[in-house]
């Protein structure tokens, strides 16, 4: 787990609009994947950012990066170290203030919203503090609420971290002549914008929990919504591949692997020949048509978390773009923890799609980055996990032929959590 970018690809819809070029140079154009390597007091973090058209001329690169990147070839990877304050800005203890408790709008989108320590909140929230305007979406955090009113943190979300920015070159291409136009600072595009949100603050836990966090629009029976097979693919092709990837990379060759929440496809590379794979899901149709799957159960684990294994059973345990849909979440995690051996593995992915009807009220209320920390939340609730991280990949292009292509330019971004067992 070395390389923080793990298999991303060349973007095979990246805007080449040149010659293709062997090596980088002060003119050319080129795409890069761009990887922010952190760790909060719970959790190493990395978060990756696709770059596909990335000018080598106007657009800023950080601190040595520019001078490693150039005349290099594709696949060539340069990294820098960040002090805090160094690449995102420092920490400024008079942005970490009490508020009276009206300065929060609870109505400021039209629908009554309190406030919950930990979380975040776009700065209109509190139009009038520090000269900030109704129309400010950047985030600022909660810390905590009391009977007086609210301690607020106004300083962007990685202020005060160390923090590791690795660049690979993905494509380059020959730039055409251009006049006027904007610069991007790549710094920015990589550190604002979601990365950070999953951390604590200060190692309090975020509150989740508030504002019944586990209601769903269809409060039916999931069985009766499962009853039917969706055989079909619930993120594009690109994105299901770099998930495929991520196990190829964290999940043991040849064990013994439990695919939770599973369905009709595992996203398992075939390369890890596992001994076995039992598939717990809800629908019989899809589970039969899964062609990994040694054992398959029917098992609703909104109803009953409990698994139905012995301790230490497995491996690996994957939920693959399903743990929206938990209603018992910390439960299902300490069960998780039972089944597996000891430093064996649980693995969390998913993405920003879901079935509207049966996701959680908590998943729909918070930004995607604190997804992460919902989830992180549950392994620190559960308990008896160790080494935990989590991982983002945005900005591949999605594939010409998905169904969305003339609406989304972008693959849809892929999230991971996962830890290990305690030995």
């Amino acid at each position: 787990m070395n390389d923080p970018l793990l298999g991303v690809m060349t973007p095979e819809t990246s805007a080449v609009s040149g010659p293709k070029l062997e090596r980088t140079h002060a003119r050319a154009m080129a795409s890069m994947a761009v990887s922010l390597v952190w760790a909060s007091e719970q959790a190493r973090h990395t978060d990756c950012l696709v770059v596909r058209k990335l000018n080598l001329w106007c657009d800023i690169l950080p601190g040595q990066l520019e001078a490693d990147l150039m005349d290099k070839p594709v696949g060539h990877t340069a990294s820098h170290h960040f002090e805090a304050g160094d690449l995102a800005p420092a920490y400024r203890d008079g942005d970490c203030l009490d508020v009276a408790a009206k300065a929060f709008n609870r109505h400021y989108r039209k629908c009554y919203i309190e406030p919950r320590g930990g979380r975040f909140y776009p700065k209109g929230f509190i139009a009038g503090v520090k000269g900030i305007y109704p129309e400010d979406l950047t985030p600022f955090r909660v810390v905590e609420t009391h009977d007086q009113g609210l301690k607020v943190d106004l300083n962007p979300p990685l202020s005060g971290r160390e923090l590791m920015l690795e660049a690979r070159i993905l494509d380059i291409w020959e730039g055409r002549e251009e006049h006027g136009g904007a610069c991007s600072d790549i710094g920015e595009l990589v550190t604002l914008n979601g990365p950070g949100m999953q951390a604590r603050w200060r190692d309090r836990p975020t509150d989740f929990w508030s504002d019944i966090p586990f209601v769903r629009i269809d409060p039916g029976q999931d069985a009766d919504f499962y009853a039917n097979p969706r055989l079909v693919q619930h993120l594009d092709a690109t994105a299901l591949e770099q998930i495929e990837g991520l196990y190829r990379r964290l999940v043991p060759k040849g064990g013994r692997i439990l695919d939770l929440m599973s369905s009709w496809d595992s996203h398992l590379p075939a390369d890890l020949a596992p001994a076995h794979v039992s598939g717990l899901g809800m629908n019989p149709q899809a589970l039969e048509a899964n062609p990994l799957l040694t054992e398959r159960l029917i098992h609703d684990l909104n109803l009953e978390p409990c698994l139905p294994f012995d301790a230490e059973a497995f491996d690996a345990v994957v939920c693959t773009v399903s743990v929206e849909y938990l209603t018992k979440p910390v439960e299902v995690f300490a069960e998780v923890q039972r089944v597996l051996r000891p430093g064996g593995r649980f693995i969390v992915t998913f993405s920003n799609r879901w079935f509207p009807p049966k996701v959680i009220k908590a998943w729909q209320d918070v930004h995607e980055f604190e997804r992460l920390g919902l989830v992180l939340e549950y392994f620190h609730q559960a308990g008896g996990y160790r080494g935990l991280e989590t991982w983002s990949l945005r900005g591949l292009a999605r594939p010409e032929d998905d169904k969305y292509a003339d609406r989304m330019a972008d693959s849809d971004p892929v999230y991971a959590v996962w830890g290990e067992k305690t030995l």
